[in-house]
């Protein structure tokens, strides 16, 4: 799988690109786990560790409960962040 298809912050595998196929344009649609909107508080590595850091504080709670998956994991899915974002 393509590491652009990733949430920057979450690492939620998202079904559209959220920075575009150049992945440099944002489409600034919301991730349905950590709430961030693409191109806003993901567009620095400073913005995407701080997002990061205030959902892990809170709990790593979904910002769309209802598509939480039941088998849903945090550290697991944190692993999907590219490496060039953590």
């Amino acid at each position: 799988m393509n590491d652009n298809y990733f949430c920057r912050v979450c690492g939620l595998l998202q079904t559209q690109l959220p920075w575009g196929e150049s992945g440099t344009e944002p489409t600034f649609d919301i991730c349905d786990c950590c709430g961030v909107e693409f191109g806003y508080e993901d567009s620095s590595l400073y913005g995407i560790r701080k997002m990061r850091e205030k959902w892990i504080q809170a709990g790593g709670k979904w910002f769309n409960e209802k598509l939480k998956p039941k088998n849903w994991n945090l550290e697991r899915q944190i692993e999907n962040i590219p490496l060039i974002y953590r």
